[in-house]
């Protein structure tokens, strides 16, 4: 298009053209120097025009040298802003823009194409891909890279997609190798997904993973800040698992949580032995009455209103069990756990391992000796006389305690 003021120089053009007719073509070499008759001027002129009515000939060809001298660039065709090359397309206003090159093709044709022969590259601007034959607004095919965007700052984007009819913004298919790739070589992102109201990044397939993830560290890692969803979410409508974890060396499934490492809403079926590597007692919570200081380690009895008390005399047949977690002796299983609406609750060890908190002042304690409660607030002592012990003993010492009070290790079997 010719748009500029009448004080503007002559625009001087240097093209190689071939002219062509449907009659025949010739090759004409030489230089065009351009002006249009101000006088007579329009808004949309051309300083060159070809024109073809024959098949297989060219209208316009520009041809550069392959070899530039150091420091030049041999250009076959330039078309600058304001004084490019263009076809107007009928009843198509373009006053007010500048274009560089401009091309339009209807049918199976293209609007502007490039090729490298040596590089076997090959794009075009606006036509029909043919690959699968679809409508393409830029195509590009090489060896190695078909299209490249480059971004040159921090908030640019090298290749942007968009699509306003429910469509696909960017769209990779493949049938052996990698459909889309991001790749990152230092600490940003190799792909990113955002949505305000949809999904960030959706993976879909009828007969293999829908997302796959591979990493030197984690393959796929979700977050979320949502104080009622997850980090990552797995749904099976099919009958088969929602979360699959396997690990041929390591653990299949790993769960970390400063409240809860793990929650399961139903019934869990293990089909192999369950190792609590953490704790040495199975333990239920109970409610404890009354507002004094209870010390893991210490006896404890029923009282009247189904709360527990501290034990505060001997063979006392109400005996619970005892606080669990008391030394390095930690529960391994608590059931029971609930909120109370009037007490506190705390767990009461009902077998395995547990400290204890003993009295051996009028008799030592050996180990393996049955304990029983004691007239000590709290504390138990060795069940001397048999006929008294039925129904009151807590459990049997593992270690001695030769006199006074202490904590010692005793294994759970209230009888």
């Amino acid at each position: 298009m010719y748009n500029r003021p009448e004080t503007e120089r002559d625009q001087q053009v240097k093209l190689q053209i071939v002219l062509s007719s449907g009659k025949g073509s010739r090759q004409v070499s030489r230089k065009v120097t351009g002006r249009p008759n101000q006088s007579t001027r329009k808004e949309n002129m051309s300083i060159v025009i070809g024109k073809s009515d024959t098949p297989n000939e060219i209208a316009v060809s520009g041809t550069a040298f392959p070899e530039a001298p150091p420091g030049a660039t041999n250009i076959g065709v330039k078309g600058d802003g304001g004084v490019g090359i263009f076809i107007p397309v009928p009843g198509v206003p373009i006053k007010g823009i500048a274009i560089g090159v401009f091309g339009t093709s209807a049918g199976a044709g293209v609007g502007v194409q490039g090729v490298n022969s040596d590089n076997k590259a090959m794009g075009f601007l606006g036509g029909i891909d043919p690959r699968f034959n679809q409508l393409a607004g830029v195509y590009g095919e090489s060896g190695q890279q078909g299209i490249i965007g480059h971004a040159t700052n921090d908030t640019g984007t090298g290749v942007f997609g968009d699509s306003t009819g429910g469509g696909f913004g960017v769209r990779g298919e493949t049938s052996t190798g990698t459909a889309v790739q991001g790749q990152s070589f230092n600490n940003g992102f190799g792909v990113v997904g955002k949505s305000i109201g949809g999904q960030g990044v959706q993976g879909s397939s009828s007969n293999f993973n829908g997302v796959e993830g591979h990493g030197g560290k984690n393959g796929v890692l979700g977050e979320s800040s949502s104080s009622s969803d997850s980090g990552v979410v797995g749904i099976n409508n099919g009958g088969g698992f929602g979360v699959a974890g396997t690990s041929s060396t390591g653990v299949g499934i790993f769960g970390f949580g400063s409240k809860l490492a793990g929650r399961f809403d139903g019934d869990v079926e293990v089909s192999g032995d369950i190792r609590l590597t953490g704790g040495q007692d199975c333990a239920e919570d109970f409610d404890i009455s009354g507002g004094a200081e209870i010390e893991p380690g210490t006896v404890m009895v029923l009282g009247n209103d189904g709360a527990l008390q501290m034990c505060r005399q001997a063979y006392d047949k109400r005996v619970a069990g005892v606080i669990s977690g008391a030394a390095d002796f930690k529960p391994g299983i608590i059931l029971g756990r609930q909120e109370s609406q009037n007490s506190r609750r705390m767990p009461i060890a009902l077998l395995g391992k547990v400290y204890c908190k003993a009295d051996a002042t009028s008799s030592p304690i050996a180990a393996g000796d049955l304990l029983t409660t004691s007239p000590t607030s709290g504390h138990a002592m060795r069940a001397a006389d048999p006929t008294k012990a039925f129904g009151a003993v807590i459990g049997k010492a593992l270690r001695p305690l030769d006199g006074g009070c202490g904590l010692i290790p005793i294994l759970i079997a209230l009888q």
